[in-house]
């Protein structure tokens, strides 16, 4: 394939990709946002209510939180796991840096909550992940080197000389023979540095800038993907691109007057973009596509990375690739197809109706406090009607010919409908009063147990979009993190890791690994939790006193891993503050530990293994008593909060019989 065949099939593919995507998305995105921003919804009425329901908005805000908790759990949320056992510490180390890139060279968390909320909003998110071999140029003046430094300040290959001045640095010297020595030669001098740094990026994708083929079921299965954004004249030089070619395509593109784009930034003053004089920071319309391609002739089709220009898709970079750089998560999954469905769409219905219900409640208030009045024509005095002030006087000829027109009450009937609207909403989405913890009917139950019950069951649908996040594009994401060290990163490099430096080397890591996303989901409530880990640490501690250091069942690692995550348990991330690792023990101390437990295993010293038991045994009661007082506390509140609510359910009972509102006079306890 010639080079004009391969960039008119990559303007094809382009130009196909847009207009399924104008077609196709665009219009239901920029509902979904109108709708989860609470615009006007076009059919309001003059001196009719204009309130909007924001219902979208609403569900989007509550189920975040819940997903963000099963994800930012702990910090190592996704796991390699090896496939053999020589590959143990390589998973190890592999999960451990895969986790930093996301979370320490990246902003994980912003990441994760941004492409969370374009897949609940619009269908999907996506988050671009590539390695970045940036480079940033700063400039530096050196005054008074001498030639030596001089010389070793320019024997780095990254540094270049702008200006160079040579100054003579004090006064000749002339000796006592009479010759004269010059003053010394120094040096003030003015560079220019490269500094190169290569970081794996992530990046979330707003999603008018992503294309990709009509009828993809999958990004394994998508011929062709895209970015398609814009970028300053500055960056596309400084990543080698021709000055000349990129100042061409330099003006307004069709992006920036995409309805969607105009749509996400509707709340700020509208002005033009491209209006600097300075032409390296002007925009330029750039995507960049991944297409499979039979470029070299081979029958067989592979991943091209191409760089286009402009509106007119000038092809100003092709080369191989490994991978389709891009994750995709969409919370509902539709079956062979890409893009799924967004709780948005689930929700645009409802939020109309409650509206047209909420206004037509408001406006029914309204002309109930502001009623139309009948009066018999010649009998009133219409200028006295007409003058609506407290304690005025209507004059009449005779009683009776002034009556109010009062419309008929609708709240009797609104409320049912919009409890019904509310049971809807919880059967598409699953949000409900109970899944937040503030519906007392629902949680007015006799033991703690059954109340975890009633959330756990209205979070079902919440657990089902995060495993569909965390099987579909969690995964992925991790996996292409891991693909792209491998490939790109030639040197070792080292970390900070629970107070400790560690050493990265990808190639080491010569074979693939199974990933497991480990998002919190299937496990028991906290203090569930906390007592197995107690149970457990007790079964530890049994074996370890009674079969020795050397048995076949747990060590004194493992032992030490169930006592952090305890403390994990309790919101203490760093275990290293309270325990030791014995991996990690000074050779000298090493050595003292083993001859002592040699020495109690010998039972020269029963007394000090006694002890050794003892204070065991005292940490083992210590801290099951300080579980029993913290259930005994949970249980004692949730007995508390039970009595409050049936008294607040009787203050209602007494106010709705008698009329009065007698609550407001009860001090809370």
């Amino acid at each position: 394939m010639n080079d004009s065949d391969f960039h008119s099939l990559v303007r094809n593919e382009i130009e196909q990709a847009v207009n399924f995507h104008d077609s196709e998305y665009a219009a239901d995105r920029i509902e979904a946002l109108d709708y989860y921003l609470g615009n006007p919804l076009g059919n309001e009425i003059d001196g009719r209510s204009k309130l909007v329901q924001t219902e979208v908005s609403d569900v989007i805000e509550s189920i975040k939180p819940s997903l963000l908790k099963i994800f930012t759990a702990t910090d190592d949320f996704v796991k390699f796991e090896p496939r053999g056992p020589e590959d143990v510490e390589a998973a190890k180390q592999a999960t451990e840096y895969v986790n930093y890139i996301l979370n320490a060279d990246n902003e994980g968390f912003t990441i994760l909550a941004n492409w969370f909320t374009d897949a609940l909003l619009f269908k999907m998110g996506v988050v671009k992940h590539v390695f970045d071999e940036s480079k940033a140029v700063a400039e530096d003046v050196y005054e008074g080197l001498t030639g030596d430094e001089l010389t070793l300040l320019l024997s780095d290959d990254e540094v270049d000389v702008v200006e160079q001045e040579e100054v003579e640095y004090g006064e000749e010297v002339i000796s006592q023979d009479g010759s004269i020595t010059p003053p010394p030669i120094v040096y003030n001098v003015r560079v220019r540095k490269t500094h190169r740094d290569g970081r794996i990026r992530i990046e979330n994708v707003p999603p008018e800038e992503f294309l990709f083929n009509q009828k993809a079921k999958s990004l394994d299965d998508c011929r062709f993907v895209a970015h398609r954004t814009t970028m300053t004249v500055s960056d596309l030089v400084s990543l080698g691109y021709d000055r000349n070619v990129v100042e061409s395509h330099v003006g307004a593109s069709e992006l920036d007057m995409l309805n969607e784009k105009q749509q996400r930034f509707e709340t700020l003053e509208s002005s033009a973009e491209n209006t600097t004089s300075d032409i390296s920071q002007r925009d330029v319309l750039v995507t960049e596509a991944y297409i499979k391609a039979d470029y070299d002739d081979d029958g067989i089709s592979e991943i091209r990375r191409v760089v286009a220009l402009g509106s007119s898709y000038e092809v100003v970079d092709n080369e191989s690739y490994h991978m389709m750089p891009f994750s995709v998560i969409s919370p509902i999954l539709m079956p062979h197809r890409m893009v799924g469905r967004s709780i948005a769409e689930m929700l645009i219905d409802l939020q109309q109706s409650k509206t047209a219900i909420v206004r037509q409640l408001h406006d029914n208030i309204y002309f109930q406090n502001n009623a139309r009045v009948g009066a018999v024509e010649g009998q009133v005095n219409l200028d006295d009607l007409m003058s609506n002030r407290p304690g005025g006087i209507v004059r009449m000829r005779a009683p009776g010919m002034v009556q109010p027109l009062v419309p008929p009450p609708v709240a009797d009937s609104a409320f049912p409908l919009l409890a019904y609207m509310d049971q809807v909403r919880e059967m598409r989405t699953g949000i409900s009063k109970a899944s937040l913890g503030l519906d007392p009917d629902a949680l007015q139950s006799a033991t703690a147990s059954a109340v975890s019950a009633t959330v756990s069951a209205a979070q079902s649908k919440i657990e089902m979009i995060a495993r569909t996040f965390a099987e579909t594009g969690v995964k992925r994401l991790m996996k292409c993190i891991l693909q792209l060290v491998q490939k790109h990163q030639q040197q070792p490099r080292i970390i900070r890791l629970r107070n400790k430096f560690v050493t990265m080397d990808p190639a080491a890591w010569e074979n693939e690994f199974d990933i497991i996303v480990n998002v919190g989901l299937g496990n028991s409530d906290q203090a569930q939790r906390a007592a197995a880990l107690a149970q457990i640490a007790s079964k530890q501690e049994q074996i370890l006193l009674q079969m020795g250091i050397d048995n076949p069942l747990c060590s004194l690692a493992q032992y030490r891993n169930t006592l952090v995550k305890m403390l994990e348990s309790s919101g203490f991330k760093n275990g290293g503050d309270f325990f030791l690792d014995p991996a990690n023990l000074p050779p000298d101390v090493q050595q003292r530990f083993q001859q002592k437990m040699a020495q109690a295993g010998q039972g020269d010293n029963a007394v000090e293994r006694m002890k050794v038991e003892a204070e065991i045994a005292l940490a083992r009661e210590k801290m099951m008593a300080e579980l029993q007082l913290k259930r005994e506390e949970l249980e004692m509140k949730m007995a508390i909060r039970k009595q409050e609510m049936e008294f607040e359910a009787q203050l209602r009972g007494l106010e709705a019989a008698t009329g009065a509102n007698i609550s407001t006079n009860i001090p809370r306890v």
